[in-house]
């Protein structure tokens, strides 16, 4: 079979693509710029290099302000702000950590209706309202040390990662937080 002209020239063929890979690869530039040395190993015996990588989850890196944390913790007794687009962007949740519970009873307080504005375009988005369960919130009396949550409805996707939003409870402000 080996013989044949057709099988022959498939084999060359074969062969010609192999070296060309290896010969290839071998003068490749490694990962830090570097040109490789032709007598290092094909790069199929080598283990791949690790590369440094953006994650996967595209999160915005926000950039905190340490006194406008410590201005929420002594006044409000919340820190760890944080404002993110859940379920493909039709919602938007706002969550922070209580570090003095009689001070962050406002944020709580089922009397007061929270909103979110985008300050872009003054658009404002109201907590969600699931027919069963309500509001979706948490209402019960804050405890020092838990985080809390509650979830504005993007339903047109108005709000998106980047932007800066405010966060109005009663008289609670958090003023320019940025989506992630």
């Amino acid at each position: 079979m080996i013989g044949r002209p057709q099988t022959r020239r498939k084999m060359l063929l074969a062969s010609l693509l192999a070296s060309s890979i290896v010969v290839a690869s071998s003068f490749a530039q490694d990962a830090s710029g570097n040109q490789a040395v032709a007598n290092q190993p094909s790069a199929a015996s080598q283990t791949p290099p690790v590369r440094d990588s953006v994650p996967a989850s595209s999160a915005i890196s926000v950039p905190r302000s340490s006194r406008a944390e410590m201005m929420y913790q002594r006044h409000w007794g919340v820190d760890n702000l944080r404002v993110q687009t859940t379920s493909s962007g039709s919602l938007v949740r706002f969550s922070y950590h209580v570090v003095d519970a009689s001070k962050a009873a406002v944020l709580n307080d089922k009397k007061m209706t929270p909103y979110l504005v985008l300050e872009r375009t003054g658009t404002t988005l109201e907590v969600k309202d699931a027919e069963r369960v309500g509001q979706l919130r948490q209402v019960a009396a804050p405890e020092n040390g838990r985080k809390y949550w509650m979830v504005f409805a993007n339903t047109h996707r108005v709000v998106k990662p980047g932007d800066r939003v405010e966060i109005k409870i009663g008289s609670f402000r958090a003023n320019a937080l940025v989506v992630e």
